[in-house]
């Protein structure tokens, strides 16, 4: 293709999906989106049973079962991977093997070993892999970063994150791994913290610059379950870093009302919340009215194209996961969860309607908001389901 001043435009990048169901459908939709304007070409989708015209939502492509089938098939450049999580590491090493750029969903691997694997195969094929944290695409982290450098608020005292969603129990049936902490045997680490509210983790250690495994220098852990499931659903975790900052996050999926989840920097002049999924930030400090303002966000898969094409920086590269991969590890290798007593929770009918239900903890949303404000565990803010409990620390 040539533009009117004599320059070729770059020729689309066939990409192939990897998991179409489920999340895989808003990748779906968006590598749709990219190929509407000419930058990529839907080439293939890797699924164990083939989607349906209905669910192609345009023109069907080449299906194939098997992954290094279809690369090779397709002459792939590119692929997203939104697959279970005890498969990613399997899917990611194939595609460094074909010397097929990733775009790989969070968690990138239910171990830290596992994902070593990953960041091995992806350099030495010589191949990008950009992961999943779409809070990463926000504009708003390298503003608040900005902020926190110019001592908007002073001396950084902690960072606190808070999530309080709300899942019912269909939720955790929705396929074999779900709410799983290891299926036959392999490890899955599909807890609250690694997998449906990773982005509070990563988001709060990214604004503190603590990406590599080796900033994080202490993890405490608080693993609960109200849910019938393996892993954790409400759960704490505070993690040091080599600058002195204390992380804190406080998460569930057991709220009385969903509510965004934010991350809070606490400074000794005042402090910055961020609502991630909004891209909102608010500044307060001492001497100034609160300050407002919502970001622009770039696409974590538009961003990879960039990276392809002219050097751009990638916004989440697997090489800074490390510190989020030693909360995942931390997990894995932390005693099962404690399951809260019956008195502790309450049934309430799901959003979906009967005979759906959910499991609600009273007084959770106001613990996780207090975790994120005080940078405490639930064990520390007196949440009676927690008195007693045993911090696991790493």
């Amino acid at each position: 293709m040539t533009r009117r001043n004599g320059s070729r435009t770059p020729a689309p990048v066939p990409v192939v999906l990897a998991g179409a169901r489920g999340h895989g459908r808003k990748h779906l939709e968006n590598i749709r989106r990219l190929q509407r304007a000419g930058l990529v070409e839907l080439a293939g989708v890797c699924e164990t049973r083939p989607l349906s015209s209905a669910e192609f939502a345009g023109e069907p492509v080449a299906q194939d079962a098997d992954f290094a089938t279809l690369l090779e098939r397709t002459g792939a450049r590119l692929a997203v991977v939104s697959t279970p999580i005890p498969t990613h590491t399997d899917f990611a090493v194939v595609a460094a093997a074909h010397g097929v750029h990733l775009l790989l969903e969070k968690p990138p691997a239910p171990s830290f070993a596992l994902y070593e694997r990953i960041e091995a195969a992806c350099s030495s094929a010589g191949v990008a892999c950009q992961i999943g944290f779409q809070s990463l695409g926000s504009h708003a982290v390298p503003a608040v970063r900005a902020l926190v450098a110019e001592g908007a608020v002073g001396a950084v005292r902690g960072i606190g994150a808070a999530g309080a969603w709300v899942r019912d129990e269909a939720y955790f049936r929705r396929a074999p791994w779900t709410g799983r902490r290891r299926l036959d045997g392999v490890d899955v680490v599909d807890g609250v913290l690694t997998n449906p509210l990773a982005h509070a983790v990563a988001t709060a250690l990214a604004l503190d610059g603590t990406v590599r495994a080796a900033d994080v220098t202490g993890i405490e852990l608080e693993l609960y379950r109200a849910h019938d499931i393996e892993a954790d659903d409400t759960s704490g975790v505070r993690l040091t870093t080599a600058r002195g900052t204390e992380v804190v996050g406080a998460v569930t999926l057991c709220a009385e009302r969903a509510a965004d989840p934010y991350v809070m920097v606490h400074g000794a002049a005042g402090r910055i919340t961020f609502w991630y999924k909004e891209d909102r930030v608010l500044l307060q400090r001492a001497g100034h009215g609160p300050e407002e303002i919502t970001y622009r966000r770039t696409d974590l898969l538009g961003n990879l194209l960039d990276h392809l094409r002219d050097g751009t920086p990638l916004l989440a590269p697997v090489a800074a996961c490390g510190a989020f991969m030693r909360v995942v590890e931390a997990v894995r290798t932390a005693p099962d969860p404690v399951p809260l007593p019956p008195a502790a929770w309450r049934t309430e009918p799901a959003a979906a309607g009967p005979p759906a239900v959910r499991r609600v903890v009273p007084g959770v949303d106001a613990l996780v908001a207090a975790g994120a404000e005080r940078l405490a565990l639930y064990s520390e803010l007196g949440a009676p389901w927690a008195a007693g409990s045993e911090v696991s620390r790493t």
